[in-house]
């Protein structure tokens, strides 16, 4: 199959499980009586809890799988699954927009996972790291398709991982703050203020190492016989 057309096939797949996604949020909000997910947090329930922080790490394994069987180096097995991870996540938006009229602006305020702690933020803010996955994503597998192959160097690795961790701090800086904490504690903890410059710090140095990496002299892959 045409590179074009691995990378749609895999964002059919992503939208239609946004669809999914979308679907249970809906069920739970009307299930528990939820219309503004900052104020109406419905009691801690243990059953429950365990079955959400499980069907987030299913989702997780599911965008992983779908790039495993796109791509065919772990390079691009693993682009393909950023690709579907960013095109999953602004689709998620995007059905819950058009189901349920929210968000009703990029800058409302959503709970974005539980793993390893609750992580809150606007949604603009996943929204921009989706686009930079998807962009990153398709430029590296087009290098493999072209027959040449991006290699991460290590210092690329560490200024990579140092915006990741940046951004990730800001969104879970609420749930770290009150560190050590029961898991009732976390589940009724509400956020703060966003912030926007420290988020901006990582996400600029995640943006150039991610065009760097993409724009140094690659490698030349050898072609199977």
């Amino acid at each position: 199959m045409k590179l074009s057309g691995k990378i749609t096939w895999v964002g059919i797949y992503a939208i239609a499980m946004a669809f999914l996604e979308t679907a249970v949020v809906v069920y739970l909000r009307r299930i528990y009586g939820i219309t503004d997910l900052m104020l109406s947090v419905p009691p801690f329930d243990p059953e429950i809890a365990a079955i959400e922080l499980g069907r987030e790490l299913a989702t997780l394994v599911m965008l992983l799988a779908i790039g495993w069987v796109a791509g065919e180096r772990i390079q691009s097995k693993l682009s393909f699954a950023l690709i579907a991870f960013g095109i999953w996540d602004i689709f998620y938006y995007i059905w819950l927009a058009v189901v349920i009229s929210w968000p009703r602006s990029i800058f409302d305020t959503d709970l974005l996972f539980l793993i390893p702690l609750p992580w809150w933020g606007p949604v603009i803010a996943p929204v921009l790291i989706s686009l930079l996955m998807i962009i990153g994503g398709i430029l590296i597998v087009r290098r493999e398709d072209q027959g040449t192959i991006v290699r991460l160097r290590i210092s690329d690795g560490i200024f990579l991982g140092l915006g990741i961790l940046i951004m990730l701090y800001v969104f879970m800086q609420d749930a770290i703050s009150i560190l050590p904490a029961t898991s009732e504690e976390l589940s009724s903890l509400k956020p703060s203020s966003f912030n926007w410059f420290v988020f901006m710090i990582g996400y600029v140095l995640s943006a150039i190492t991610v065009w760097r990496i993409v724009k140094k002299k690659p490698s030349h892959l050898k072609k199977n016989i």
